[in-house]
Order: structure tokens, then C-alpha cells, then sequence
């Protein structure tokens, strides 16, 4: 199918070069709210009505200024050794609060600092002395968890040249389709300090009563918009919020890229006692624009051609490698019976396609055994063709990634943030990368939105 492309220029809603802004809501106790959810207090923190320094002298605190006194020193210098020295936007906002003892949400975009910033938070309330689990992440998928306790691990490490013994911080991945019987052994033995778990596994754990949650003084969950979007994992983590230790007894911190109704949600969270009454919301707007060397493309077609399109795009692109992005399976089409839309473009492709990649499927659904099969199959290089849910791709990290493909528009402009970042991943490399959507007319207006949101132009392809 030859194609032809047609230039869209937008007017964004903002410039290029607007500086970063944080938005820090205060959520007061709240009695009998209506479902109108009046807008909270909120203090705007913006540097355009603050007098700029002199550029000759850096006024702007590191992180060992914002972390001292609560961070222990070993574990400044081992921040400072791996090479986190100044602060991001999220970091600069939240770690006062944070330090203070207030729950929070934690709203900024990925790579803006969120896992570092909730990390140094444990590590300034947990006592290596005491052996008992003090402190919980929860994260909705393995490859996500294996991130944060590699990140943990990295900290907790004793710094280079430091004399004198430090009771180490032990952390412990519980994660699905690890070894729960070493871990019961390890759970009965000497609790871990930090424990990073995925839902499923997590849940397993408490309804055997092999490891209880009373000591943990402080509960983050990673990445709640996909756990609370995730059909088979909301029910699990609302029952973790509420059942199995108090909001008083503790402190919670909620991290996401996307909370599209956050009005609401700070409202759930206190009326269902997630949170303490005075949560703070501090959410960071996006401020850099996607790159350069990354293009956006879209092509309209009616439901009944999307397969046969996508099947075009992929034979006219000849991708090095390429995700497929898929949406999650609704309730009502799993109770029709229905086939998940992953399951039909993966069937069609094997049968359809000629060139040379492979053609992998990865969703959420999956036995962790084929979740590693796949996941091998895509780290021992060769170009692959990757059908993936949004949920399934969180947290997977192929750098010689050129091509998206979006078979399903994603629900919100973040989410399709998300999708896009998993391309451009290379350091230092000149690929062009192209993120394409297959619409329907009725979808045109929801890309549009994107567009304006995270300010980026899009081509139309013709048939």
C-alpha cells in the first residue's frame, strides 16, 4: 500500500519554552463531600514570580540539603557516589512534605525521580536495628519491581571508602513467579526490611499468614492508575489499602504518570481511608517535549480494516523492531467470551506476515513461565514484532526499539506518552523513530487532544 503523508500545524497549548511548574494541593479533613468534588486548596509554585538569582552563585539545594537531617549519612554518600546530586522538580516538592510525615501522591511523568524520591523516604523512616518488615512497595508488574529493588539495592550498598559497620538494609523482591517457599523460609527466618512486591504474590503471602503487615510504617504503591485500571488486580490492592493495616498507622505515598480524574481520586482516597485526611497532591507538569527524531503518524480506516492496515504499515515500514500496542480486554467482552484483541493480532500476523521478525506476544494475563519466554526471546536480540497491553510493557526495556504501532488510541494523552517512550531509548543514536495510530474517524478529535497536549504535530498517511 503506497501512502502519501498530509502535515497538520497546531497551535499547542503552550510554548516550547515554558519553564517547569508544580501544582501542591492540600487536601483539608473532609466530612460528607457531593459528587461535584470541589477543587482543593491549592498553592501554585511557579519560579516566574520568584526574583532570580545571579547566575554567577547556585542558590538551588542538592539533595543532601534536602535530605539532612532525616537521610542517614552512609546513605547520602551513597547517593551522591551513584551520581544523584541535584534535585528533580518532584524531589524539590515533595521530599519537604514527605520528610514531615504527610501521605502523598506523587503525579509527575516517567524519568521524572519518582522511584528515588519515594526510596529516600524509606530510608529515612526504617531501623535497620529491628527485624521486621517496615516497609512495602507494591508495583503492578515483576519487570517494574525488579527496577525499584535494583535501584533500592544500589542505595542501600555501603559508599566507597566508609569505615565501620552498618547494619545492612535487606530487600526483598516478591515478585510473581519467584520461589514462595525460599521466600517463606527467608520471611520466618529474618524479615526483610524493604519488600517489593507485585500484587498477586503479595496477596498469596498475607492469605497464608506467612507475613503480616503491622509493622510497616510506611506503604507505597507504584504506579496505582494501571494496578486501580487492571480488573484483576483493583480488587486485591483495595483490600490491601483497608483490611490489612490502618491509614493512621502508617505512612502512604501513591506514585503515577497519570491520574486523569485526580479530584476524585484524592476524594476516594480519603473517604474509603487510603490515605490520612491531609494527603497532598504534587503533580509535576511535563515541560520537555518528546524528541525530535521521534515522528507521529496516523492513519483513519473503519474497525473491519485495522488488521489489514496495521499489516500495510508494517510491510511499508520494514521495522527493526516494533511494539504493537493493544487495549486491555473489557469485563464485558471477557464474560461474551470473546477472544482478547492481543490473541487476534497475534493470529493474524503469524498467518499474514512474510518478512523477517519474530512476532512475540506480552500481556497481562500471561503465566509468568511464557512472560519469560518472551521477554527471552526479545533480550537475545533479532528484530521482533512485539504485540504488548499498555500494563504488560510497563517497566520492559528494549533500546533498539524503532517502531510503535498503536492499534488501539490510548485512553489518555500520558498513556500515550508511555507508549511513545518506549522508542528513542538508545543513548547517543540518530534513529529516526515513528510512533503510528490507527483510527477511526471518531477518534481524530482524542488525537488532536494528544497532540495539543504533549505538543507534537502528527501526519496523516493516505491510502
Amino acid at each position: 500500500m503506497s501512502m502519501e503523508t498530509r502535515s497538520f500545524s497546531l497551535k499547542l497549548c503552550l510554548p516550547p519554552f515554558v519553564t517547569p511548574t508544580a501544582t501542591v494541593y492540600h487536601f483539608p479533613r473532609l466530612g460528607n463531600l457531593n459528587r461535584t468534588y470541589p477543587a482543593p486548596q491549592c498553592i501554585l509554585h511557579s519560579n516566574l514570580t520568584t526574583p532570580q538569582p545571579s547566575p554567577l552563585i547556585n542558590h538551588s539545594p542538592t539533595l543532601r540539603d534536602l535530605c539532612q537531617p532525616h537521610v542517614p549519612t552512609h546513605l547520602l554518600q551513597r547517593m551522591e557516589e551513584i551520581g544523584f546530586v541535584m534535585p528533580t522538580d518532584v524531589q524539590r516538592e515533595a521530599l519537604p512534605h514527605l520528610f514531615s510525615g504527610r501521605d502523598c501522591i506523587l503525579h509527575a511523568q516517567t524519568g521524572s525521580g519518582k522511584t528515588l524520591t519515594y526510596l529516600l523516604l524509606i530510608y529515612s523512616i526504617i531501623n535497620t536495628s529491628k527485624s521486621s518488615v517496615q516497609a512495602l512497595v507494591v508495583v503492578p508488574t515483576r519487570e517494574l519491581g525488579m527496577q525499584v529493588t535494583k535501584v533500592a539495592r544500589m542505595l542501600a550498598a555501603k559508599p566507597t571508602g566508609v569505615e565501620g559497620d552498618h547494619k545492612s538494609c535487606t530487600i526483598m523482591a516478591l515478585l510473581d513467579g519467584g520461589t514462595l517457599r525460599r521466600h517463606k523460609s527467608w520471611l520466618k527466618a529474618e524479615p526483610p526490611t524493604v519488600v517489593v512486591a507485585t500484587v498477586g504474590s503479595l496477596c498469596q503471602m498475607l492469605e497464608r499468614q506467612i507475613f503480616l503487615l503491622e509493622s510497616v510504617r510506611v506503604l507505597i504503591v507504584d504506579e496505582v492508575d494501571f494496578i486501580f485500571n487492571s480488573s484483576k488486580q483493583v480488587s486485591s490492592l483495595r483490600t490491601l489499602l483497608t483490611s490489612y493495616s490502618s491509614c493512621n498507622n502508617r505512612q502512604t505515598v501513591f506514585a503515577s504518570a497519570s491520574i486523569p480524574q485526580h479530584r476524585r481520586f484524592l476524594h476516594d482516597c480519603v473517604q474509603q481511608k487510603w490515605t490520612k485526611s491531609d494527603v497532598i497532591h504534587i503533580h509535576v507538569s511535563p515541560v520537555e517535549p518528546m524528541p525530535s527524531r521521534l515522528c507521529h503518524r496516523f492513519i483513519i480506516c473503519n474497525n473491519k480494516r485495522k488488521l489489514q492496515t496495521l499489516l500495510s504499515l508494517i510491510q511499508s515500514d520494514a521495522p527493526d523492531s516494533g511494539i504493537i500496542f493493544v487495549g486491555e480486554q473489557s469485563e464485558k467482552s471477557k464474560r461474551a467470551g470473546n477472544a482478547p484483541s492481543t490473541y487476534l493480532v497475534i493470529d493474524f500476523l503469524k498467518t499474514s506476515y512474510e518478512g523477517p521478525l519474530d512476532i512475540v506476544l506480552l500481556e497481562d494475563d500471561m503465566n509468568f513461565n511464557s512472560r519469560a519466554v518472551s521477554l527471552l526471546e526479545l533480550r537475545k536480540g533479532g528484530g521482533y514484532l512485539l504485540v504488548a497491553t499498555d500494563i504488560a510493557a510497563r517497566g520492559v526495556d528494549l533500546p533498539e526499539m524503532s517502531h510503535i504501532y498503536n492499534f488501539d488510541l490510548p485512553r489518555t494523552a500520558i498513556d500515550y506518552l508511555h507508549r511513545a517512550g518506549r522508542t528513542c531509548r538508545k543513548p547517543f543514536s540518530d534513529m529516526k523513530c515513528t510512533v503510528t495510530s490507527i483510527i477511526v474517524p471518531e477518534e481524530r478529535f482524542v488525537l488532536h487532544k494528544y497532540e495539543n497536549e504533549l505538543m507534537f504535530n502528527s501526519e496523516e498517511l493516505i491510502p
